[in-house]
C-alpha cells in the first residue's frame, strides 16, 4: 500500500522546508518527495519576454494531469520520469528526474488542493500556515537569490499574480486539509509530531 500525502501552504510559507524535515526524521528511503513546481508547463515555444507575462500562480500554469498519472503510477509500483524545471528560463529542460515508488509519496505545492481531482488522491492532506509579511519576505529573498530576479520584478508578480491568486486558490484550499502546521519549518513540535505519525503509518504496513 501506498499512502500520497499533499503539503500545501502559501509561497514562502515553509511547506518546502516542512517536507524535508519530514524526509530527514523519516528516512528518505521511505519516501518518494515530488514538487508540483516540476510540473510547470514548458515555455520554450515562447519569447523570453512572453514567457513573463505568464500567470504562474494560476492552476492553468502547472501539468497537473501528468502530475496525476505519475501519482498513480507510483501507487501502481511503477517507476516514473518527472519533469526538470528551469525557473531562469521558465521552460523545462532536457532531461528527466527518477522517482521510485515508495511506501510514503510526498507532493508539495501551492495549489495541489485547488485541484479537486488532484486533492482526490491525497491520503493525508497538510496545510503550512504562515503570515503573508513572512511569506513575502521568503518569497523576495529566494527569488533573488536563485532565481536571479530583480527586486521590482518580484514585487510586481507577488502585487499583480502572486497576492490575487493566493486569495482566490491558495487560502480557500486551506479548509481541506486534515491538519494544518502554523509557522512553516520553524514549529518543530508539529514536524516531529507528523514525522511521528508517519513511522506509524510506516510500522503499519
Amino acid at each position: 500500500m501506498t499512502i500520497i500525502i499533499g503539503v500545501a501552504g502559501g509561497t514562502g510559507s515553509g511547506k518546502t522546508t516542512v517536507a524535508h524535515r519530514v524526509l530527514e526524521q523519516v528516512g528518505a528511503e521511505h519516501i518518494a518527495y515530488i514538487p508540483h513546481d516540476a510540473y510547470y508547463k514548458d515555455l520554450s515555444h515562447l519569447d523570453p519576454g512572453r514567457r513573463l507575462e505568464i500567470n504562474f500562480d494560476h492552476p492553468d500554469a502547472l501539468e497537473t494531469p501528468l502530475l496525476i498519472v505519475h501519482l498513480e503510477q507510483l501507487r501502481a509500483g511503477s517507476t516514473v520520469e518527472i519533469p526538470v524545471y528551469d525557473f531562469t528560463t521558465h521552460t523545462r529542460m532536457n532531461r528527466t528526474r527518477r522517482i521510485e515508488p515508495a511506501p510514503i509519496v510526498i507532493v508539495e505545492g501551492i495549489l495541489i488542493f485547488a485541484e479537486p481531482a488532484l486533492r482526490a488522491l491525497f491520503d493525508v492532506k497538510l496545510f503550512v500556515d504562515t503570515d503573508a509579511d513572512i511569506r513575502l519576505i521568503r518569497r523576495l529573498q529566494r527569488d533573488l537569490k536563485e532565481r536571479k530576479r530583480t527586486f521590482d520584478s518580484v514585487v510586481e508578480q507577488y502585487l499583480t499574480t502572486v497576492r490575487p491568486m493566493h486569495l482566490e486558490f491558495v487560502e480557500p484550499s486551506k479548509r481541506y486539509a486534515d491538519v494544518i502546521i502554523p509557522e512553516g519549518g520553524y514549529n518543530e513540535v508539529a514536524i516531529k509530531m507528523f514525522a511521528a505519525r508517519i513511522r506509524g503509518l510506516l510500522a503499519d504496513e
